[in-house]
């Protein structure tokens, strides 16, 4: 693996898997959010400012039963033309069959050919070699530069790598970002380091959790999954969100940080309300004594003054995952009131890194997404590296 800064791919046809999968509106398949399109804009011009011609492959969303309209990367034509102003942008029905192989066979020096979705077929997800054989037969050179989907051994991501030579596989900028932004914070941090975890279920964050006590200072976690801490320590939690299964569990956690000298921070107290709506009555409690028939929603403000006391003292901080209902009006204050502690740690020195989708689109609705370090393009692909796994996608280039 050569560095994809320092390669000129001046003539080369060059196959980049993206990450495209961006939110669409279900009328108009209008783009909501472009940050992973953007994100792979300056992969794609230092290619064609070398004199190279790039062919794009990504997913979009989760068909079915092969191409399904609402799916198709056509909807996302004409607004990657207006981010490569004024580069030639083609588009192919299909991302193999004849006419498509065609199209990249003529592509010239500084033109683009953006292929349809990968997931028309099911070889993609199932990893087929002979799939990805006729993908890699379309350009002389590989990049992945699609993070957002590194933790997946598809054929697009990982099993293509065996068709390119060592010397004509890369990371991309955006893929190389991804992995410096995880790794600093993973194995760099400076201390204090404070991960801020949120999210509704303890299930899927334990694992994170497990590998941040190694290495975190303080933990707040937030969110849904804070109650059933709550409960586990013996607190009324009302009719909050609670994992029943996972008691023990979070004891457990508790345990191990305490003998890790790591400081878990949980709620002092919540927003409740009687219904899970937008629309319901509203108050305020201690997180561990809420009332029968009620819920919390969002941190109270005692939280957010809390947390906010124990991100102003970091040097590191990694956010994955909000600390309420942040989609509904009324329950979106204490998200926004980290953000904005975030930000202002951000300012005054820490490194943050903020990855999960809810996250970034908390940092992004909020207007702070360039008021902290990094903001990761991968969800899953990000929670996978912080539990220790070794990612499909970053393997498949620095291996073989």
């Amino acid at each position: 693996m050569t560095s994809f800064a320092q390669h000129n791919f001046a003539n080369e046809k060059v196959l980049i898997r993206v990450d495209f999968n961006v939110p669409l509106d279900k009328q108009t398949f209008a783009i909501t959010d472009d940050t992973r399109m953007t994100a792979a804009v300056p992969t794609i011009k230092k290619i064609l400012n070398d004199g190279g011609s790039v062919i794009l492959m990504s997913h979009l969303g989760r068909p079915k039963e092969g191409p399904e309209e609402r799916y198709s990367l056509r909807h996302l034509l004409n607004h990657l033309i207006k981010l490569l102003s004024g580069v030639t942008v083609k588009f192919a029905d299909d991302c193999i069959g004849e006419e498509t192989v065609k199209k990249a066979a003529h592509l010239q020096a500084g033109e683009v050919l953006l292929l349809e979705n990968l997931r028309f077929y099911k070889e993609e997800e199932n990893g087929d070699t002979d799939f990805a054989k006729k993908l890699a037969a379309l350009g002389d050179v590989w990049v992945n530069d699609a993070f957002g989907t590194a933790h997946r051994a598809h054929a697009s991501t990982a099993v293509i790598a065996q068709f390119f030579e060592p010397e004509k596989r890369f990371f991309g900028l955006l893929m190389d970002a991804e992995v410096a932004a995880a790794e600093k914070v993973l194995h760099k941090a400076d201390k204090p380091f404070t991960a801020i975890i949120g999210g509704a279920k303890v299930s899927d964050k334990i694992l994170i959790i497990e590998n941040l006590l190694e290495r975190a200072t303080d933990i707040i976690i937030g969110g849904g999954m804070a109650y059933t801490f709550m409960k586990a320590q013996g607190g009324n939690i009302g009719k909050s969100l609670c994992e029943e299964d996972r008691l023990e569990m979070a004891i457990e956690i508790l345990a191990k940080a305490e003998a890790k000298g790591v400081c878990i921070h949980l709620p002092s107290d919540s927003v409740i309300a009687d219904n899970f709506s937008n629309d319901a009555n509203t108050s305020t409690a201690p997180s561990n004594n809420i009332p029968d028939g009620w819920m919390g929603l969002d941190i109270g403000s005692m939280a957010c003054e809390q947390f906010a006391n124990v991100l102003h003292r970091s040097k590191t901080i990694l956010w994955n995952g909000p600390m309420g209902v942040f989609e509904m009006s009324h329950f979106q204050h204490g998200t926004k009131a980290i953000a904005a502690a975030v930000a202002e740690a951000t300012t005054n020195g820490a490194y943050s890194l903020v990855g999960g989708g809810d996250s970034v689109a908390a940092v992004n609705q909020f207007g702070y997404n360039d008021k902290v370090s990094y903001v990761s393009t991968g969800g899953g692909a990000l929670l996978e590296y912080f539990e220790g796994k070794e990612l499909p996608g970053i393997a498949a280039v620095k291996s073989l």
